[in-house]
């Protein structure tokens, strides 16, 4: 089942996200010492801004997956939205489930009034996420060369679009 969270949610989706930056360190930005999303008053805060602001979870026994949306905060941008901390549990990979969440996202995306694009990082370090999301209509518009970088390891990142 996919759903957007609610508070109520934090409490399962705060492990998950620790999770997601431990397991992939080189697919997101946000380490576990520095990312905004690890506090359940800043995120409390922000899912009062929807539907400019979502995350969407995908529940079986358990949240085994998350995706964020959030909306440019900037007029003139305000037509943007901004796909973030997508992750798929290691045992639920493979099923799909990372495919209906990002679906739910590019829906949630169309139904908020003049929203236009969808935009996301996606790094080298996760091959098969930048696959799923070429699938979806996603089109690569640019490439950051040394984008991230975890001990002496780095990599780039493809800054990819759908317009909806």
């Amino acid at each position: 089942m996919i759903r957007a969270l609610t508070e109520d949610d934090l409490a399962v989706y705060l492990p998950l996200r620790r999770e997601a930056l431990l397991d992939a360190p080189l697919a997101f930005a946000a380490s576990p010492d520095d990312d905004f999303a690890s506090s359940a008053i800043d995120l409390a805060a922000q899912m009062k801004k929807a539907p400019d602001w979502v995350i969407f979870g995908a529940f079986e026994d358990r949240l085994i997956g998350t995706a964020g949306l959030i909306r440019d905060r900037h007029v003139k941008a305000a037509h943007k939205m901004h796909l973030w901390g997508m992750y798929v549990t290691p045992a639920a990979r493979g099923k799909g489930v990372a495919a209906q969440l990002l679906q739910a996202a590019i829906d949630h995306a169309r139904a908020t009034e003049g929203v236009e694009w969808i935009f996301l990082g996606v790094t080298a370090a996760a091959p098969a996420a930048k696959r799923l999301y070429e699938r979806a209509g996603f089109q690569l518009w640019g490439t950051e060369p040394d984008a991230l970088r975890e001990g002496n390891q780095s990599v780039v990142e493809h800054r990819m679009a759908l317009r909806l």
